[in-house]
């Protein structure tokens, strides 16, 4: 297992790495004082405990340009800031530890997040892993696979739908409708035209939902409900 700790601090370093020799004595540690040296890094660790407030690139910003390519990176935020609290589930962040905390509430988040490593390799071992739910659409005479994960938002436009992602928008001649069943609780319909992915959520008003990248419309007589949905996806989240 390898576990990294990205923090602009030496004496913070310093202290977490303690700690993790006592929980995981075999583990392999890896050190970034920086959010670009963890960007760098072609092999990243099982698991990253990521501070937030850093020169340069921020761990938030960080663990977004992480995600989109390595998705499996266990993530823990440990910061002393609230402000970010939310934005950590856009990130599918593990867990956000909020200082000061005590050794017990830490070494109980890092096995855990142990425990889902160890899950995962087992399934990998068994060829029991998950599959990312995903569909198949055709566009331009292609059929293109996409993971319901990656999509931020889907839009109806001129009779089509077009699904964004981080990387791409894809256009195609489907129904909303049928995308909206197929893509599942994580997701919502805010208004007849829009499909929003709570993963990806930065703020909302009874208007508007501001996403990770773009923003979806909010059509009056479904905000309430929205808005006790995204509280549940959220309280769901922490209990993970």
């Amino acid at each position: 297992m390898r576990i990294g700790i990205c923090d602009d601090e030496r004496e913070v370093r310093d202290r977490f790495i303690e700690k993790i020799r006592g929980i995981y004595p075999e583990a392999q540690l890896k050190e970034y004082q920086s959010g670009e040296e963890v960007l760098l890094d072609g092999n990243p660790p099982d698991i990253l405990l990521l501070d937030i407030e850093m020169p340069g690139k921020n761990g938030m910003d960080t663990a977004r340009q992480l995600r989109r390519r390595h998705k499996d990176v266990i993530l823990i935020f440990v910061t002393a800031f609230r402000d970010y609290v939310f934005q950590s589930f856009d990130v599918g962040a593990f867990h956000y530890l909020l200082k000061p905390f005590d050794d017990r509430k830490f070494m109980e988040v890092l096995q855990r997040a142990g425990e889902q490593f160890e899950e995962r390799i087992r399934l990998e071992d068994t060829g029991n892993k998950r599959e990312t739910p995903s569909l198949v659409v055709t566009t331009g005479g292609r059929h293109i696979v996409v993971n319901l994960e990656d999509i931020i938002y889907a839009e109806v436009f001129d009779r089509k739908v077009v699904i964004h992602t981080m990387d791409s928008d894809i256009e195609y001649y489907g129904r909303m409708k049928e995308l909206e069943k197929k893509a599942g609780d994580e997701f919502y319909r805010s208004h007849r035209g829009y499909l929003v992915n709570f993963r990806f959520i930065r703020k909302y008003d009874s208007t508007t939902i501001y996403m990770e990248k773009g923003q979806a419309l909010m059509a009056k007589q479904n905000y309430r409900e929205f808005v006790r949905r995204y509280l549940r996806f959220i309280q769901k989240k922490e209990k993970e």
